[in-house]
Parts: structure tokens; sequence; C-alpha cells
């Protein structure tokens, strides 16, 4: 059995063959995906906007056992442990990671905990299975030199998986709030000169924005929890800054920390930066039409043009074919 699957894995055209049977796989499945995904938004935002009680529950048993409060959940016993016996948040943790981790929205000690826990097993993993397979699986008439380079190539690329991985989530979860940054941002207007406070301001424009943004709508309903929880304000609007890492966000801060410390008019202030981010996402607009042309020549000549002559001359062959 053993033999039969070292024999099949070693062979290109099987390998070739169930690489593309899972192209098609997740061909298929991405496009299914929007059918079958269910709606997760309920049970998101209700679990976003417990997060408060949590940390009310959370810090006032810890005051009564006299310990210090804090807001950051445990993590796992394992992934601490792990961490914790060889020193990896003195070896493998960085302050760029801990900022893409809150970026991302992973949360507390334990996102920390696992980021420096895969950091150190996917390399090692990648290392002895591609090992496994040069070596052992596939009979490659290589050099060792090479072999061994591979292998190395894979330990590299397991360093590097979890921080791409972290960087396309934070990349993904900014081009969701900068979408719903406008919308939000009118949203807060509205209910900021119809009278209400700002915290209930925040968590109305919470559960109204979650339809078109679910980070948003978390990103709000955490800075309504820390604005109840902590003494200064300041401390929470500047968190929700460091959470979200974009700019007009914290333009976003900047007026609201003004406007708390100054009394300064929340209302004008808020249409000033709603004007703002209209026109600049008129201009984000205008400036990805003007680049389209560009963009659009190189599928024209590879796909565009060679099918309009075909069209064209393909009744012409035809007809020459058919007098000769």
């Amino acid at each position: 059995m053993f033999e039969l699957i070292i024999d099949r894995l070693s062979n290109p055209r099987f390998v070739a063959g169930v690489l593309v049977a899972i192209g098609c796989a997740a061909s298929v499945l991405t496009l299914a995906m929007p059918l079958l995904q269910t709606d997760n938004l309920g049970r998101r935002m209700k679990a976003v906007s417990s997060e408060r009680e949590r940390i009310r529950q959370r810090e006032r048993e810890r005051l009564a056992a006299g310990q210090k409060p804090s807001l950051r959940q445990e993590p796992k016993r394992l992934f601490k442990q792990v961490v914790d016996q060889l020193n990896l948040s003195h070896w493998l943790g960085t302050e760029q990671a801990k900022q893409q981790l809150a970026m991302a929205g992973y949360r507390g000690a334990g996102a920390e905990y696992a980021f420096l826990f895969f950091r150190l097993v996917t390399p090692i993993l990648f290392f002895f299975v591609s090992l496994l397979y040069v070596f052992v699986i596939l009979h490659w008439d290589k050099p060792v030199i090479m072999k061994i380079g591979v292998c190395i190539g894979a330990a590299y690329l397991g360093i590097k998986g979890p921080e791409i991985f972290l960087s396309n989530t934070t990349a993904k979860r900014k081009k969701s709030l900068e979408r719903a940054y406008p919308n939000a941002l009118d949203l807060l207007l509205i209910c900021a000169e119809s009278g209400m406070s700002i915290e209930l301001a925040v968590r109305k424009v919470a559960q109204e924005i979650g339809a078109e943004s679910i980070p948003m709508a978390e990103e709000l309903t955490l800075l309504a929890a820390e604005m109840s929880y902590l003494a200064d304000r300041r401390q929470a609007y500047e968190n929700l800054g460091a959470r979200t890492g974009l700019e007009s966000i914290r333009s976003l801060v900047t007026v609201l920390v003004q406007s708390e410390r100054y009394g300064t008019p929340l209302g004008t202030a808020l249409r000033v930066l709603a004007q703002e981010s209209r026109d600049h996402r008129m201009t984000a607009a205008e400036k990805k039409a003007a680049a389209l042309p560009p963009q659009l020549t190189v599928p024209m000549v590879l796909f565009f043009l060679p099918a309009l002559f075909i069209a064209i001359m393909t009744p012409a062959i035809i007809q020459i074919n058919h007098w000769n």
C-alpha cells in the first residue's frame, strides 16, 4: 500500500491530475460559496455587542480576587506553554506583528501566542514534508545540494506563511473598513446632529453599518464598549485608530479627541470630514477609471483581438476552401 502511494505521488501525470482536480474543485466551490453562505451577521454582532458585559464581569471578578485588571483574554494552554518555554516572544515576536494582529482583527494575548506558535511550527512542518517528498516519495534525479535547497526554500516559505496570511487578512479588513467609512461617517453625523450622545451614536451606527461591513460594526461596537469602560474616552478613540490603521479613521479620531477635550462642535467637524471622504472617494474612482485603458491593453491584445480576428476570418476561410 505504501509503495503504491509512493509510486502514485512520484508520477508527474498523477500529481498534475490531482492539482487540476483540486483547482477545478476550488473554482466550483468559489462560485458556489455565495449561494451556500449563511448570514452570520446577527451571530457575529451579538457576540461583539456582548463584549462590554464580558469585560465588566471579568474585571469585577479580578477586582474581587485582588488581581490586576486586564482586558486581555487568556491564551490556550498548549500555545502558552510552547511559547513561554521556548521564549518565542523574544526570538520571533515583533512589534509590527503585534500591530498587524490588531489590524487583522485578532485581539488579545491568545492571538499573539497562536501567531508565535504557528510561526515556529509551520517552517518545521514544511521542511520535513518537503524533505520526505523530495528524498523518499519523488525519485528526483538531481544533486543532493539542489534537494536540500528545495527543502530550505520550503522552510523559508513556512516562515513567511503566517506573515503573508496576516498581511492578506489585514488588507481585506482595511478594504472593508475603507468602503464602509463614508456611510458610517454620514450615519454618525446624523446621530450627532439629532442630539444623541457620542456613545449612543456609535452604538446606533454599529447596528446599522453591520449590513455593509461587519469589521466596521465590530470596531464601533468595541469603541462603544471601551468608551463605557475606560476612564478616559481619548484612550478608546486612540485604540480605534491603532486597531484600524487607516488615515481616514485617524482623522475621525482626531476630531473626536478635540471635541472631547475642547468642546468644539462635533456636528460641524463631522460634516467637513464627510464631505472630504466623499471627495476622496470620487477622486479614487476617477483615478481608477483613468488607469483602466492602459490596463486593458494587454487583455485586449491577448484575448479580444484574436477572438475578433477568428470571427472575421473564419467565414472567409470557409468560403475559400469551399471554392477550391
